[in-house]
């Protein structure tokens, strides 16, 4: 759970609690990090309940997944469709249990959770940004205007970069969550991603926001 001291708060600076949004994204975190489960691949299109997927256009052909690279650190992530340049730092759990975000202060940095996949090998590697900050929109503020087919590149300490190809973007309610399928890898042996911040709307009474912004992707393209 994110807080911040009294004086730094108004009521611009409470959207920045995000609260039970990332009390949940550390639930996902606890079943991800001790299995790495296998979902079934699920048809990109509305759906009821609480998770709603943006739908996947009938002709969007996706390519092939690559084969898995090996073990490196990320450094930089690239959204060319948002033109989004990413420093990437390693994160690992804050003192109440809950993924450590990158601080308040560096609202163009994403954090990779160190414990976790790296980008480009076997799995689900996770990143986390925030959507805003106390004056002006953070590193993801955006992210839930990509479509499948948009390209995310991370760039490793091996000179290598992993380019990804994002398959879906949910907003998943709190309520019902699975964590399972949001942050589970869906396909044994594929390199796989995740780019989470918080979505929905603020609840001024929880101080949190009442949903993730999930977007999935999977390595389809290596390169240096």
């Amino acid at each position: 759970m994110l807080t911040m001291p009294d004086d730094e708060r108004s009521s611009h600076g409470g959207r920045l609690l995000m609260g039970v949004a990332w009390a949940v994204l550390l639930l996902g975190l606890w079943l991800w990090g001790r299995e790495v489960t296998e979902v079934r691949e699920t048809v990109s299109a509305p759906v009821s309940g609480d998770v709603a997927a943006v739908g996947r256009p009938q002709q969007v052909r996706l390519p092939a997944a690559a084969l898995p690279m090996g073990d490196a650190l990320p450094q930089r992530l690239d959204i060319p469709a948002l033109d989004v340049q990413a420093p990437v730092i390693a994160r690992g759990l804050d003192p109440r249990g809950a993924i450590d975000p990158p601080p308040y202060d560096r609202a163009g940095v994403v954090g990779w959770y160190a414990a976790g996949v790296k980008p480009g090998a076997v799995g689900a590697a996770l990143i986390v940004g925030h959507v805003d900050t106390d004056t002006r929109p953070a590193v993801f503020h955006r992210i839930s205007a990509l479509k499948p087919g948009a390209t995310v590149r991370v760039l490793r300490d091996d000179g290598r970069v992993a380019e990804f190809t994002v398959d879906d973007v949910r907003l998943v309610t709190r309520d019902r969550f699975d964590a399972h399928q949001a942050y589970g890898a869906r396909h044994t042996g594929r390199a796989e991603l995740r780019l989470i911040t918080c979505g929905g709307t603020f609840d001024r009474t929880t101080r949190s926001y009442t949903a993730n912004v999930i977007v999935s992707a999977y390595l389809t393209g290596t390169g240096w």
